[in-house]
């Protein structure tokens, strides 16, 4: 016999029912605190921020404080995206660097030529993205969408400085981006301490706490411009970027060498974000050293995944090139947001969660490091020659 069909709708309802409270159990129930705006930015963070975007902004806010500053993690920051022109130098990079919050960086030459521009007191401005182009340029203003920067008093001096920089005595030899940065920040700190400006350079933090600062395309930006020019007129100066590869790969494998765990911060994409995780690539595929990927990923980004550019390759995706840890998805986040608007919420509820990290001054440790993975790879290597000829 049939049962009714309402019987069967009340039935079913039942079901869905019991089977939603197994389902939810343990989750958080969304019914947050009204805004008073009393509130401090973790409250909002912790309170307010339950889904989407904002959710996942918490997620990495959560990761990078209970777990990326850890004693026991390296921390490794790539970004992209002109975001020393918009002041994160000042405002963000350089209080993380200062606390210890960040091991080392890879960036473009780009931010780091702007970042000079703080270094040595020459004015950007805040515009509108709005502005009469053509009058911009009649009057020898360039834009960065809405930051506004001098040609006369800004750019040219900063070329005239670099040319005299790059033919000084200790720039005459082939060298890494690392230490083609730490010689640039020891002039940033010097030109900060001159117009008593302290704190307003990426580079002269770095150089101050000897935290090594890698360009992946040191040929894309005004530093190269400059540099070339100088070459021309007799510097010996030499980027090779094979010092870099090896520097960086070697920081990420004694990292897992000396039993600590491996975190890439990743802000925006591009070239920056594929130098910081190929060095696990480098160091199972071709090298042939024992590897694991990451243990920690946080990425801010603005990039869609499935048109198959890098910048929105997701950790998911990273794993297949044995660049994230199979096992450390859970501890993985992706925020699709504007760095300007996430890092300084993440910085802030960082710099009041948790104390200073003791500074490891890799910059220091480079070469022994690198020394150390050579000589992994020589052993490895005449293992394997005397296995063939077995």
């Amino acid at each position: 016999m049939k049962k009714p069909r309402k019987m069967i709708r009340r039935i079913a309802r039942t079901d869905r029912g019991r089977k939603s409270s197994k389902l939810l159990k343990g989750c958080t129930r969304i019914l947050p605190p009204p805004v008073s705006g009393k509130e401090s930015v973790e409250d909002l963070v912790d309170n307010t921020f339950l889904a989407y975007n904002s959710a996942r902004l918490r997620e990495a806010c959560s990761l990078y404080v209970e777990k990326i500053l850890r004693p026991d993690v390296v921390v490794g920051l790539s970004f992209a995206g002109a975001l020393t022109p918009a002041g994160l130098g000042p405002s963000v990079f350089v209080p993380l660097i200062e606390a210890g919050f960040v091991d080392w960086m890879v960036t473009t030459g780009a931010n780091l030529y702007h970042d000079l521009h703080f270094a040595f007191d020459y004015p950007l401005y805040m515009g509108s993205h709005l502005a009469d182009d053509v009058e911009l340029h009649k009057q020898d203003v360039v834009r960065i969408y809405d930051v506004l920067l001098s040609l006369t008093d800004c750019l040219m001096p900063t070329d005239v400085r670099l040319k005299e920089i790059f033919m000084r005595p200790e720039f005459q030899k082939r060298m890494g981006t690392a230490e083609l940065h730490y010689y640039l920040g020891k002039i940033a700190d010097q030109a900060e301490r001159k117009n008593r400006k302290h704190g307003v350079s990426v580079l002269a933090a770095a150089y101050r706490a000897r935290m090594p600062i890698y360009v992946s395309a040191p040929g894309d930006s005004s530093l190269a411009l400059n540099w070339v020019e100088s070459v021309m007129l007799g510097s010996e100066l030499v980027v090779d970027t094979a010092i870099d590869v090896n520097e960086s790969a070697a920081i990420v494998w004694q990292t897992k060498q000396e039993g600590k765990k491996a975190a890439a911060i990743l802000l925006g994409g591009g070239s920056p974000k594929n130098f910081m995780l190929q060095t696990e690539p480098q160091i199972q595929q071709i090298l042939k050293l024992k590897g694991a990927g990451f243990d920690y990923f946080m990425q801010v980004t603005d990039a869609r995944p499935d048109t198959g550019g890098l910048s929105g390759a997701t950790p998911h995706e990273a794993v297949s090139w044995g660049k994230v840890n199979p096992t450390a998805l859970s501890d993985a986040v992706v925020c699709y947001l504007d760095t300007t608007v996430a890092l300084p919420i993440i910085a802030h509820y960082a710099l009041r969660k948790r104390r200073a990290r003791r500074l490891r001054r890799l910059y220091d440790k480079r070469k022994l490091y690198t020394r150390k993975l050579e000589q992994a790879y020589r052993i490895l290597s005449a293992a394997v020659r005397r296995n063939h000829r077995g």
